[in-house]
């Protein structure tokens, strides 16, 4: 996720009833954060220093108990540190009031937190009120979060959270996070309640709206290939929150400081690398459609004329809804209701090489469909594609290795030329 521009004075103008333009993300200061409990002779968080830039997203990761939540958590000052002071902006908060500061931050947690007794507007709409927006401009913000978050706000507005998929209840815990325009949004494993093919497209999402927000976000998960695919930068934390390293994804993953690191890297490093790489750097192809209000004899002279043997139906919304194959349409007999494999998965634009990968070898196709926002269809991306981007990658890390252990062949010469030089000094 790329770095993005700045504002480092956007706390003091967060959730404010000024104008709508947007606000960017600030950046967050840690200064010997420590929390300690009453009975325990060990913090759980020790000593915690680091500053995470405005705009990027940082990722702690770590393994269970090693004080990730607990760090994260006193940035809003939901648990109160012992000791140290946090910084947003160029603004110590702190000392300040903890309600206000919650205001000026987005905050999304692995349930979703909605208010089951609130519809989907009036929980997005929750802060934006207890700040003072005006009437017109809360409803105009609730429209354009739903949108943002890929919800038709005309089909969603009314709906209360039962009535929602584990999915888009994150999607609308999301946007209430944001609904204020903060600047820091802070994101307790948001995703780890639901499936796994929910969580990449929810993962997609997030960072689309990077993208076009630039807020700072700060997201705790245990899952060190989420890690990859969302982070800026990640911070992998050992017991008590001490940081092991703080780097680039693709520096841990090439370069791991020690065996600790190392276990949370595991195996198969290069092949983790195509959680850097997005479908979008790589060759989306045109695909030849038809939609499901086509005639029949249309698709089939469609087929017949051209090149491919298989084409994509869309539905009426203009997503993917079935492959249909010529074979498929000479046993349709005069319709399509049983013809046709119907898509199971997809791929967005900002999803990981790996994320496609895996779409393509669960389909017999040997492609996948890339859809947008709305899960409208963009095109496909086939397995001839993915395999040359993972040939590049190997092929890459091949050099790499060759360089590195160049430049160590090199330094054992110059240590054993020294040591020899040594030697005969002493003679």
């Amino acid at each position: 996720m790329p770095e993005t521009e700045t504002d480092t004075g956007a706390v003091a103008g967060a959730g404010t009833t000024g104008g709508p333009a947007a606000t960017s993300g600030a950046t967050i200061q840690l200064e010997n954060l420590t929390k300690s409990y009453p009975g325990n002779p060990n913090p759980a968080v020790e000593n915690v220093s680091m500053e995470i830039r405005a705009g990027e997203t940082v990722i702690f990761v770590g393994p269970s108990g090693c004080g990730k939540s607990t760090t994260l958590k006193m940035i809003n000052r939901l648990i109160e540190p012992s000791s140290g002071r946090i910084r947003i902006g160029d603004e110590d908060v702190t000392d300040i009031d903890p309600v206000k500061l919650r205001r000026k931050i987005g905050y999304a947690i692995q349930s979703s937190g909605l208010f089951p007794h609130m519809t989907v507007a009036d929980n997005i709409a929750l802060v934006p009120r207890m700040v003072g927006w005006s009437k017109s401009r809360v409803k105009d913000r609730v429209e354009e979060m739903l949108d943002l978050v890929g919800l038709d706000p005309r089909e969603f507005h009314g709906r209360y959270p039962r009535q929602l998929s584990g999915g888009q209840q994150q999607r609308v815990g999301v946007a209430r996070a944001l609904a204020a325009d903060p600047p820091v949004l802070l994101m307790d494993e948001p995703f780890g309640a639901v499936d796994p093919i929910t969580r990449d497209h929810l993962q997609d999402e997030l960072i689309r709206l990077q993208h076009e927000l630039h807020k700072t976000i700060v997201f705790v998960t245990h899952d060190f290939d989420e890690a990859i695919k969302l982070g800026d930068r990640i911070a992998v934390l050992r017991e008590r929150s001490h940081i092991a390293q703080f780097d680039t994804p693709e520096a841990i993953l090439t370069n791991p400081t020690d065996d600790f690191v190392s276990g949370f890297v595991g195996a198969g490093a290069a092949l983790k690398r195509l959680n850097l790489t997005r479908v979008r750097d790589v060759g989306i192809a045109d695909f030849p459609t038809v939609t499901v209000e086509d005639p029949l004899q249309s698709i089939f002279n469609k087929l017949r004329s051209g090149p491919h043997n298989e084409l994509l139906m869309l539905d009426r919304r203009n997503r993917p809804y079935k492959w249909l194959r010529r074979g498929d349409l000479m046993r349709a007999r005069g319709s399509l209701a049983r013809a046709g494999q119907l898509v199971h998965d997809t791929v967005t634009r900002d999803a990981t090489l790996h994320d496609a990968l895996e779409a393509v070898l669960t389909d017999s196709g040997g492609r996948v469909a890339v859809t947008g926002r709305r899960g409208e269809f963009i095109g496909v991306v086939d397995m001839k594609t993915l395999m040359d981007n993972v040939q590049e990658l190997l092929e890459a890390d091949r050099l790499t290795a060759m360089e590195h252990q160049h430049e160590l062949e090199e330094l054992r010469v110059h240590q054993t030329e020294q040591e020899l030089e040594g030697g005969g000094g002493g003679a």
